[in-house]
């Protein structure tokens, strides 16, 4: 009797799906199931037609859409031409992760089941809806499905009664071990990056390009509350090309504080070379992650210990632990009962990877090195809107940070990650200053036609994309450029202040702003909008104008 092969499929914007395919692959391996778990994007969908078993977990982003890493999968599996029987071999369950203070609540996963079962899928249970506003989180839509899709399973695909059940409490084995080097390899630093500081292709997340860090300087008054940046990056010979609306993808790295006290808490060796052998045949090496390697090189550049660690995180650590005290609490805080407890300690005051292990020191100094990958998640590239257009600024590429810091019931304030790495940045030290980047479309694209008006609401940090676009169309000689603006206060956050009155005073620019600080009723761009009502309605529908709004860093949505 053959093992039964389970097949998990994820897209993961923010890595929550990722994470509970992961957890479903753990599951799986529990229960003596073949299982592999991977992006739906890295799959031959063309395969798909030979899979049996299989669970798709899919998070809903923006206003309805898939995430990136299964944007290629989407458009295939919604070809027409497709027969209505392509997956009559198939049982399938789809996981979908959503906010219902969205419109599009779990859109993507009622879309994708309703697809799967036209072409002839067998749906096991109706798809889970995992809501991030239940007072639980998904978890309270999750925990029940998933019991219901294991007795299913269970008993559709059994395995051999010789190989018992993994029980819960006993870790899995991990996915690699950790082959530490007795010797020092003879390669040099930069070696140990995967980034290229001179590629032959354009930088992509795998190889990202190693940008020098030209300028960081801080544009908001020294009385305003938050710390924005606008930061320029050399990017010659990088082989990037962008245009306005596009993205730049930036890798981050811990600060050298919080890498420093994590080895210490996991009484780790940072200079330490090791290289990784999977424990099973197939599994790819972590991608983005040099070989051979050293523990500080792994730490900094990798492991994402300032995230909020997720419930599964608690889970494995409580397998991991052989502290009795340590473990008890563990396991409250990992089980089904426990998520309110779970919320109230890590979610609510947003506490990190690194101050839970500091607060199980036991626990933390006894994890094997071989589980790290197993148990700590990888940094994942934050997205910004570029700010500048290559033709007003050659072999140049510059963003607008705004620097994320906040306090909560902690008594340390949180800090963003990215952010606050890039703000400490220092172009003027000895030797080059370098951050891991690439670039992306957008979701902003801009009329080619020279006689289309533009108008631009931006309020803040989300004006970004919008001085791109005004560069770019100033360079073509194109007119009809209305922005409003919203910020504060004039003199402490109006970004490109200077810039924008001077293309208004030549002609290329209508420039309206909304400062709402400085009156005593408050004023945001959307009464500048409503008393130039006329104006904005002549414009789109007399002159076919484009609308645009944007208001966060990387986030930005238009209309036509």
């Amino acid at each position: 009797m053959q093992v039964p092969q389970l097949l998990v499929l994820f897209g993961s914007q923010t890595g929550t799906a990722q994470d509970e395919a992961e957890r479903l692959g753990r599951e799986a391996r529990r229960r003596r199931l073949g299982c592999r778990v991977q992006a739906l994007d890295s799959y031959s969908v063309a395969n798909l037609i030979r899979e049996p078993l299989v669970i798709f977990v899919c998070a809903t982003t923006g206003q309805g859409d898939p995430p990136d890493n299964m944007k290629n999968f989407w458009r295939f599996i919604f070809r027409k031409s497709l027969p209505s029987s392509s997956l009559c071999q198939m049982d399938f369950a789809v996981l979908g992760l959503g906010d219902s203070s969205y419109a599009k609540f779990n859109f993507v996963a009622k879309k994708l089941h309703r697809r799967l079962l036209q072409l002839g899928g067998s749906a096991l249970l109706p798809p889970c809806l995992g809501d991030d506003q239940h007072e639980l989180g998904p978890d309270a839509a999750i925990d029940p499905w998933v019991g219901d899709l294991w007795e299913k399973i269970m008993v559709m695909y059994p395995v051999p009664l010789d190989i018992p059940e993994i029980p819960h409490g006993v870790p899995l084995p991990s996915k690699f071990i950790f082959q530490f080097l007795q010797e020092v390899p003879s390669i040099g630093a930069e070696e140990l990056n995967i980034a290229s500081s001179a590629p032959q292709t354009p930088p992509s997340e795998l190889q990202p390009f190693l940008a020098p860090v030209i300028t960081n300087q801080r544009v908001t008054g020294p009385q305003h509350f938050q710390d924005v940046r606008l930061i320029e990056f050399d990017i010659t010979d990088s082989n990037i090309s962008f245009a306005a609306g596009d993205v730049v993808f930036i890798l981050p790295s811990n600060s050298e504080a919080h890498t420093q006290q994590f080895c210490q808490v996991l009484c780790l060796d940072p200079n330490q070379f090791f290289t990784l052998k999977p424990r099973e045949p197939g599994v790819p090496d972590p991608p983005g992650l040099p070989q051979p390697c050293t523990v500080w090189n792994l730490v900094s550049q990798y492991l994402d210990i300032a995230s909020v660690p997720r419930r599964s995180f608690f889970e494995l650590l409580a397998c991991l632990s052989q502290h009795a005290l340590e473990r008890e609490k563990l396991l409250e805080l990992s089980s089904a009962r426990g998520q309110e407890e779970l919320w109230e300690y890590c979610s609510r005051p947003r506490r990190t990877i690194l101050e839970v292990l500091c607060d199980f020191p036991h626990t933390a100094g006894a994890i094997p090195p071989d589980y790290l990958l197993d148990l700590i998640p990888r940094i994942r590239p934050r997205a910004f809107s570029i700010a500048s257009s290559l033709l007003a600024h050659p072999r140049r590429l510059q963003i607008l940070v705004a620097v994320v810091k906040y306090q909560t019931r902690l008594k340390e304030p949180r800090h963003g990650l990215c952010s606050s790495w890039l703000a400490s940045l220092n172009p003027g030290q000895a030797g080059p200053v370098r951050v891991p980047l690439w670039v992306r479309p957008g979701s902003l694209v801009f009329p080619k036609t020279p006689d289309t008006p533009i108008i631009m609401v931006g309020a803040g940090t989300g004006v970004a994309p919008f001085r791109a676009a005004i560069q770019e169309r100033v360079a073509h000689g194109q007119t009809g450029n209305f922005l409003f603006f919203g910020c504060r206060q004039r003199d402490q956050d109006f970004y490109w202040q200077t810039e924008w009155q001077k293309l208004e005073q030549k002609g290329w620019l209508t420039l309206v702003t909304a400062f709402s600080r400085e009156q005593e009723q408050k004023v945001y761009v959307q009464h500048r909008l409503r008393e130039l009502g006329p104006l904005v309605w002549e414009l789109l529908d007399g002159q076919g104008a484009y609308f645009y709004l944007a208001g966060h860093p990387g986030v930005s949505v238009y209309a036509s």
